[in-house]
């Protein structure tokens, strides 16, 4: 009979804990319901093919991502990997990649048990001789705690996954606005390179036709001496070369600043490229058509795109998140530890020691609570109305991209054909304006006509020849601007980590990041779901 008393005992005691493991099971086994919108990726409004598509100039070759090797140019090959390793705002836009990444750890974090340990704890009590049931009480005594506390939310309806959803869109939407760094970047020092090159052309130029003017003025020169003519051809001769030798110092410092730019933009001081600009020279030109590929390949390659569509994506799953709030949220709480008191002084006497943790010490509490803020007055729905405004402005924000990264396309194919037509032409007029000069010349030795027309020749290709330059140089810059616009460029980065080796050393060193500064598995973006750091 006893026995069977303390049987009994037993399991009255261990109800509360099957009632909880059983409602715990409970849980685990409902599935959660999402309350925000599933998203349905925007549909894109472009062209099947390019309207210059159809021109001989140009392929529906997939572009090569490393296109800038298609002007067959060492020295811009090496500008480009210095600037991939070495780009300060390339290195920022790495840094926002591990920023997400630690947020969406955050994110993951909080779907599990939140538990919080007290290691222990002494306080002194005084009770009120006054205070209700305070009868035969002692009223001055020291209260000793050990234990901790643990509070798990039941994502019932989604709240939590929709906002590791959320993190993980953004996490890799930060991945796609690195590639678009990245590919602006190859752009742009490919652009500057290209410049570069058009000042040195534009400068040597200068100089020839200083030569050319500066035996003009020699001719003038002789032939007042001799009285063949007046002073006038001296003068105007003079005037001509004169102004042509103060043209060479500004195409010089236009030359240096854009030098200065290429610098910045590699991450170096100013004037550390000055040996490995003079390895080549001449503006870079790609032989053959260009690789243009069709629209719908462009939209895949474009890491914006993918951006934009990844924020959206986002912030769908942020309206879920909002509208969890209009809903009740179930949370598991409880704590476990031991307890004891003595009335005497701190920790005194040795049964404080053994009372503490002993079997009869123990105490525990558990239960399921409900948290629902009916009163709110509006704070909740409008919150979701304001999330639901935001994912409209991203949807929008989605197809001004795409429209934008098609209009930048066609602009660039229609400068580049444009411009290989005007070089033909510049070539003709150079070519005659050349043959104008060298009659001239020989007309105005033989007396035949005045100096006059030596000028007007003179200054004329001085002009074509000029025109004929920024013309090539157009061609260049708009076949690199034809490129960027396609997308390409960013594979460069595939399988390397988003920071410099010594950026990773020093984050290392000042912090505990575990995995997330190695390179990304996948392709275009990493998992996201590493957890946090170990």
């Amino acid at each position: 009979m006893q026995r069977h008393d303390r049987d009994l005992h037993a399991m009255s005691r261990g109800r509360p804990a099957l009632a909880a493991a059983a409602l715990l099971c409970v849980a685990l086994t409902l599935p959660g319901c999402a309350v925000g919108p599933k998203f349905v990726k925007p549909v894109e409004t472009t062209n099947t093919s390019w309207s210059e598509q159809a021109d001989p100039r140009t392929t529906q070759t997939v572009p090569d991502s490393l296109w800038w090797r298609a002007f067959h140019d060492a020295t811009l090959d090496s500008l480009i990997r210095t600037a991939y390793h070495h780009n300060l705002s390339l290195q920022i836009a790495g840094l926002r990649i591990y920023e997400a990444r630690a947020q969406l750890g955050i994110a993951l974090g909080q779907r599990w048990p939140q538990l919080q340990f007290a290691f222990g704890s002494a306080t002194a009590v005084g009770l009120s001789k006054h205070a209700a049931n305070s009868v035969l009480a002692d009223h001055n005594f020291w209260d000793y705690q050990a234990g901790f506390d643990a509070q798990w939310e039941l994502d019932f309806w989604r709240r939590l996954g929709e906002n590791v959803h959320a993190e993980e869109a953004t996490y890799e939407s930060a991945i796609a606005e690195y590639d678009d760094a990245l590919v602006s970047l190859v752009a742009e020092v490919a652009r500057t390179y290209a410049i570069i090159r058009t000042f040195e052309v534009l400068v040597d130029l200068s100089r020839k036709n200083e030569a050319l003017q500066a035996d003009g003025l020699r001719i003038a020169q002789s032939r007042f001496k001799n009285g063949a003519t007046s002073e006038l051809d001296v003068s105007q001769a003079s005037t001509l070369l004169e102004n042509t030798r103060s043209s060479i110092p500004q195409l010089e410092s236009s030359q240096k600043e854009a030098e200065n730019a290429l610098c910045t933009l590699l991450g170096q001081p100013t004037g550390s490229l000055d040996s490995l600009l003079r390895r080549t020279s001449g503006i870079p030109s790609a032989p053959g058509p260009a690789a243009v590929g069709v629209p719908a390949e462009m939209l895949r390659r474009r890491p914006d795109i993918r951006s934009a569509e990844l924020q959206a994506e986002a912030q769908c799953a942020r309206i879920g998140v909002a509208k969890a709030d209009l809903y009740p949220r179930f949370l598991l709480a409880g704590s476990i530890g031991t307890q004891t008191s003595s009335s005497g002084g701190p920790l005194s006497g040795n049964s404080t020691f053994s009372d503490i943790f002993g079997p009869s010490s123990w105490f525990y509490t558990f239960g399921p609570s409900i948290i629902w803020p009916i009163l709110n007055y509006g704070r909740i729905s409008n919150n979701v109305r304001v999330q639901d405004a935001r994912l409209q402005q991203l949807l929008d924000a989605y197809q001004n991209t795409v429209l934008r990264a098609a209009q930048e396309v066609e602009d660039g194919l229609s400068g580049l054909l444009r411009f290989q037509e005007a070089t033909g032409f510049a070539q003709n007029a150079v070519n005659s304006a050349q043959r104008s000069v060298d009659l001239a010349l020989i007309q105005y030795r033989e007396g035949a006509t005045d100096y006059q027309r030596v000028l007007d020749a003179e200054r004329s290709l001085l002009a074509e020849e000029n025109g004929l330059v920024r013309t090539q140089s157009a061609v260049a810059t708009n076949l690199i601007s034809v490129y960027k616009a396609l997308g390409g460029g960013w594979e460069m980065r595939e399988g390397r980590p988003f920071v410099s080796d010594s950026t990773r050393i020093e984050m290392k060193n000042r912090t505990n990041w575990g995995d997330y500064l190695e390179p990304p598995q996948n392709s275009q973006h990493s998992n996201g779901s590493s957890g946090t750091p170990r």
